[in-house]
């Protein structure tokens, strides 16, 4: 895809914002396991860095995928993966569908100040009981009147101490697993800043990596939410959620294309510096020819990469492109990465390089937004490799 002016001016923007309002506090966040989520993203939001691709009428700026596309990779240049990940949730994984199929009301009420950076938000799918397989959520929403009555819990929630509301997905009734989910906004706090009456935070999870960003287990103890604050039909947020998590993967290959790219501008700097028996360790010829093979794959990631995005801006189903994008930007990440830590010896062992912490952080992406056995499994059948199969295994 060739890049206008206008894209490099919204990048620049967004390396900039990484440069001074993030990377400078990320030692910080990283020992206090956790970011001002609500703080940094009302300075995104004022750039329009978090409505990119959001209708203007929801103060988003209307352009199309490629826009955010950019904006992605120079976030994930980031000195730790957790603040563009949480920011990812917010622009790629819980407003999606909202946006496309919210009511004027629903979008107003929940999308427009999560494009301002007025409200964070999270996405609730996974629970302790179901992740890749999606359709084995047991999260009711009984419809009681004008209102829905939702019980049950949501796990690996991003953001999840801070959000102030989830697109949550939420079996509504039916016997088809694929039929009978509906996504709703649920909020989590009232208006004071004090939880939604019947949410609880059950627990903050530790993670090896991602220190920065919160992680949570979510319960919901009949929680009453209107019937209206439901995005699109009922029955129909399986669907919906299958649409979403294309622009999730998408967003997951784009900020670890940034994160490559900036590991291995950090190492080749470092082996420039540092010598080894009167050298410098970029002399060895083991040295500049695996960090040459590391750039020929990274370049096969991003052509890969962009030919999902240019499908998804031409209005085509982003799937195979999306899954193989996710499935090989999860794999380098764990190749190259490692392959760095290596050429800066024991500093790349030392907790405070930032070369350690992208080991740490990169390995989530084989397991979170659809393991890397999933992701196959999807390609399969987009490929028709596999033998039957059912209309929710194409995701």
């Amino acid at each position: 895809m060739q890049l206008t002016s206008e894209h490099k001016i919204l990048a620049e923007s967004a390396r900039r914002f990484v440069q001074q309002e993030i990377d400078p506090h990320v030692e910080q966040w990283e020992r206090e396991r956790i970011f001002p989520a609500r703080e940094l993203f009302r300075k995104l939001g004022a750039l329009g860095l978090l409505g990119v691709t959001k209708p203007e009428q929801v103060g988003g700026l209307g352009l199309d995928y490629s826009y955010a596309a950019v904006v992605h990779q120079e976030l994930g240049r980031c000195l730790s993966g957790g603040v563009p990940m949480a920011i990812g949730v917010q622009t790629d994984m819980a407003t999606p569908a909202l946006a496309r199929f919210g009511s004027d009301e629903v979008r107003q009420r929940f999308l427009a100040p999560a494009v301002s950076g007025e409200m964070v938000a999270c996405i609730g799918v996974s629970e302790p009981d179901a992740g890749s397989d999606v359709a084995a959520i047991r999260t009711r929403a009984v419809r009681d009147g004008d209102d829905y009555v939702i019980s049950g819990s949501k796990m690996w929630i991003t953001n999840g101490t801070q959000a102030d509301w989830m697109c949550m997905l939420a079996v509504t009734g039916g016997d088809h697993r694929h039929r009978n989910k509906s996504l709703i906004c649920v909020p989590l706090r009232d208006e004071d800043g004090s939880r939604y009456p019947g949410v609880s935070l059950t627990s903050k999870i530790e993670k090896i990596g991602m220190h920065c960003s919160d992680t949570a287990l979510l319960s919901f103890d009949e929680v009453r939410v209107p019937v209206r604050w439901r995005i699109g039909e009922e029955g129909e947020g399986f669907i919906y959620q299958m649409q979403q998590f294309q622009e999730e993967r998408l967003f997951a290959a784009l900020s670890t294309i940034g994160a490559l790219e900036q590991a291995l501008a950090e190492t080749e700097d470092y082996v420039r510096e540092r010598r080894i028996f009167g050298a410098p360790v970029l002399n060895n010829q083991v040295v500049h020819y695996r960090l040459a093979e590391l750039h020929t794959e990274l370049a096969g990631l991003k052509a890969l990469t962009w030919q999902g995005v240019e499908s998804v801006v031409a209005g085509e189903d982003a799937t195979p492109l999306a899954s193989m994008a996710k499935l090989s930007s999860a794999r380098l990440a764990r190749t190259l990465i490692d392959s760095c830590l290596q050429y800066w010896g024991g500093m790349g062992y030392s907790s405070e390089s930032a070369i350690s912490r992208r080991y740490r952080d990169s390995r989530l992406w084989s397991i979170g937004g659809g393991a890397d056995e999933v992701m196959l499994g999807i390609i399969c059948k987009h490929l028709d490799l596999m033998p039957g199969g059912t209309e929710g295994d194409r995701r």
